[in-house]
């Protein structure tokens, strides 16, 4: 990877084992709101665990930012900003807060996989790290993301 771009250098690369991906590389982002958050559930991903993601609707709104949508790819990054692994968007839906099911708290691996765990854990996410003034509710509307490992990069 070069280190001017090392992101286009990762999706030249799983573009050469893959085949089938676009030619212009997707968004790249790393889980969670630090470096540690970001290696933790990326390691859940490549491990199978994680299938599954949440944000807020809030947040994609103040940041001017398109909701996800199936069939998008991502590139993910470790906490470093190092592009690892490749995921493709499998569905989405919007729900609030407390009608977020188990069955999607399971998917996201995190925890002890319970929806009472999830709950907990996203609202003081929420209320630490959301970019929205509106913070955290429990009617807030949340962006159900569920998505395949499509391309694992080596450590």
């Amino acid at each position: 990877m070069s280190a001017d771009n090392p992101t286009a250098d990762f999706w030249t690369s799983c573009r050469a084992v893959m085949g089938g991906l676009p030619e212009t590389p997707p968004e790249a982002w790393a889980f969670g709101a630090t470096a540690e958050q970001a290696e933790e559930l990326l390691a859940l991903v490549l491990a199978g665990t994680k299938t599954a993601t949440a944000s807020s609707a809030w947040d994609y709104e103040v940041d001017g930012e398109p909701l996800p949508a199936e069939g998008d790819y991502s590139i993910l990054l470790d906490g470093r900003g190092i592009p690892r692994a490749v995921i493709q968007t499998t569905a989405v839906s919007i729900v609030p807060f407390d009608e977020v099911t188990e069955a999607h708290a399971h998917a996201e691996g995190e925890g002890d996989l319970s929806l009472a765990w999830w709950r907990d854990a996203h609202e003081r996410f929420w209320r630490s790290f959301s970019t929205s003034s509106q913070g955290f509710d429990a009617r807030m509307p949340v962006v159900c993301e569920e998505f395949r490992l499509v391309y694992p990069a080596a450590a």
